[in-house]
């Protein structure tokens, strides 16, 4: 039977399989078999070489990948290709039994990887079959200029349909690990043959690198695309007709600069080197051995050596790149959704106001001179108490449930000042704040979606924590959507500040409660046995002689704790100091809280050793905690003091470096 009658019922099976998410981020942003020879897949080229040497039928076959194969090609008229998906990994073996079902078919199958460069000819690969007599032949690539040398697997197999019968019908089957013994072990024949070239199949840069220098030693592709012309000295330089090569730029071959690509002057490219189509190498830098994929950039006074450029990949100035790849990293899903979002918005507010423009200048014609005159002030006001009003009509379910928990309970009552002082504190800063820009940020809005997010996780799961969390959340947000970035910064600690205004989730309370508990125990224990008194504690019980004080759930201190960092948070708000002074503020009311709680506590014991009743007992548990607040803001203020003491600089000093500024 002549090659023709036998291409006419050969049919092409390629093997593409997943992407490579371990070793190379190349591989894992874009399959191999999409990588660029010269400005086209690979992929491509190996179809539209299949269709030269006549071949009919083919099938891709891919892990999930087969819509971004078909999308990234152009269709070759003269093939019939068909896309096979395999949700899990199959093998080798597995790929040829999705595509080839019948084994009685008296057909040839070629198996290629996908990523094959510079593939055989069909006529070769059927010779090597029909010489060696065997239902199966292994393509090797030749491993040196010896022929007696054996080869390296190239990935490309010969086999006959009736190797399916050793394929099982179910499950992964490899080739060279499954299929091939099980032949042998049936007492099959399988044969080797070696390619006269190399075929270029690659699985990683090192041999995409080694791929395209083996390409384009044979470059009569090149040299019959007259798009491309040789330099001037007839070397293997080959420069596209809409590139732009300055004079003062040095190449040496093989080096093919593609359309649009450029070259600056004082450049220097040693081959084997492609600098793909709208690619720029830039002033006084290196580039060899490399490729430049689309639209990669390259710095001025950059060295790349045996390099891979993404596509639309940047190398910024005096950077050195060697034995890597550069991954383009596109914007990611939220980058893109601002940037359509702001265009959406663009669109519509210029819309509505061309439809609402006339209405608004009637309007402006009736209002009176001052309110014209300030026209934008107002605006702002009536919108921000427009929003206030309706985040107020939204939350109201939420602040009353607020509400309710300051008032029943004792641990969390201060809450209900930390509003009334968040304002206090802005009022404060009224003249710095009217110094801010105004300029309404789109990050807002997607912050504000974020929020609702959470709000919809609390009322969807019954989670209060996270339904009042996202009042300040919506808060904020609405604060950057409607006034910008700078002004956002100014009140962010306010922000953070009123988050004390809101109970901690109930099961975090609990199981801290619990520790606060046997702590607040233990060392009034420890306060009284150094007082004198002789204790005994028994859990949460301490007996002093005849009188028994249980520490109650209620007395672990969560209320002292949490009334103080309010009060610390208003003096670190209100303070004009340093950063770090603020934080040693901040840091310290947690011990000092702790601190007088036990103090509380030590006394309480000791004045129910004289003082029996239950009155003294409301007494001292309702009213104790509050003659602890002097106490404690006391402690603060002595902190401010011994701080500034620690920081001023002594008078006499101030004196001689008054004195040496002035003379």
């Amino acid at each position: 039977m002549d090659n023709r009658a036998q291409t006419d019922r050969t049919r092409a099976i390629i093997l593409v399989g997943s992407r490579d998410f371990n070793r190379c981020p190349l591989a894992s942003r874009l399959p191999t078999a999409l990588w660029p020879v010269a400005g086209r897949p690979v992929l491509e080229r190996l179809l539209t070489h299949l269709a030269d040497e006549g071949i009919k039928r083919v099938a891709v076959c891919s892990s999930g990948e087969g819509s971004l194969l078909a999308e990234s090609i152009c269709p070759d008229n003269r093939l019939e290709v068909t896309f096979v998906d395999e949700p899990l990994p199959v093998g080798t073996a597995g790929s040829l039994r999705s595509v080839a079902t019948d084994p009685t078919e008296e057909a040839l199958l070629l198996i290629f990887p996908g990523a094959t460069a510079s593939p055989p000819k069909i006529n070769v690969l059927i010779d090597a079959h029909r010489q060696g007599a065997s239902e199966l032949t292994v393509m090797l690539n030749p491993s040196g200029l010896d022929a007696s040398n054996g080869g390296q697997a190239s990935g490309i197999y010969v086999c006959n349909s009736s190797v399916l019968e050793h394929i099982p019908k179910a499950g992964y089957f490899d080739i060279k690990e499954g299929l091939i013994p099980e032949m042998l072990r049936a007492g099959k024949s399988v044969h080797a043959a070696r390619l006269p070239n190399h075929a270029g199949n690659f699985r990683d840069r090192q041999g995409y690198q080694s791929a395209i220098a083996n390409y384009l030693a044979d470059a009569q592709w090149l040299n019959a695309d007259t798009g491309y012309r040789k330099d001037t000295l007839g070397r293997d330089i080959w420069i596209s007709k809409h590139a732009d090569v300055d004079p003062g730029a040095r190449l040496c071959g093989p080096v093919v600069v593609m359309d649009g690509a450029r070259v600056s002057s004082g450049a220097v490219v040693l081959g084997p080197t492609v600098v793909g189509s709208n690619a720029a190498v830039g002033k006084d830098s290196i580039v060899i051995s490399s490729v430049l994929w689309e639209a990669a950039r390259i710095g001025s006074d950059c060295q790349v050596r045996q390099s891979v450029i993404d596509g639309h990949a940047i190398v910024p100035s005096g950077t050195v790149v060697e034995d890597k790849s550069i991954a383009f990293k596109p914007a990611g899903i939220l980058g893109r959704s601002v940037s359509h979002a702001a265009a959406v918005s663009r669109s519509i507010s210029e819309r509505l106001l061309g439809w609402f423009r006339p209405q608004l200048d009637k309007l402006n014609e009736r209002l009176p001179a001052r309110i014209r005159s300030d026209r934008k002030a107002v605006l702002a006001y009536l919108a921000s108490g427009l929003v206030l009003i309706a985040f107020f009509w939204s939350y109201r379910s939420g602040l009353t449930d607020l509400w309710s928990l300051w008032a029943r309970s004792d641990e969390y009552s201060s809450g209900l000042l930390v509003p009334f002082l968040a304002v206090y504190v802005l009022w404060s800063r009224r003249h710095a704040l009217a110094q801010c820009r105004i300029r309404p940020s789109l990050w807002g809005l997607f912050a504000f979606v974020g929020a609702q997010a959470v709000r919809l996780f609390g009322l969807f799961f019954m989670y209060g924590s996270a339904e009042r969390a996202s009042i300040v959340l919506s808060i904020a947000a609405i604060i950057l959507l409607l006034f910008g970035w700078q002004l956002f910064r100014k009140v962010f600690t306010v922000l953070l500040f009123l988050c004390l205004m809101l109970p901690w989730p109930s099961l975090i309370q609990y199981h801290v409660g619990l520790h606060l508990q046997r702590w607040a125990t233990s060392s009034a224990v420890f306060c009284l046995e150094t007082v004198g008194y002789e204790v005994i504690q028994e859990g949460n019980m301490i007996h002093i002689g005849d009188t028994s004080v249980e520490v109650a759930y209620a007395c672990n201190g969560l209320r002292m704790i949490t009334a103080f960092f309010v009060i610390s948070g208003l003096v670190v708000l209100l303070a004009n100091r340093a950063w770090w002074e603020k934080l040693i503020v901040l840091i310290s009311s947690l011990p000092i809280a702790l601190l007088c709680n036990t103090g509380r506590l030590a006394v309480t014991a000791m004045a129910l050793t004289r003082l029996n009743g239950q009155f003294w007992d409301d007494v001292f548990h309702d009213f104790g905690g509050y003659a602890m607040m002097p106490l404690a803001l006391a402690a603060v203020v002595g902190e401010l003091w011994f701080l500034t003491k620690l920081t001023a600089v002594p008078d006499a000093e101030e004196h001689v470096i008054i004195a040496r500024q002035r003379g």
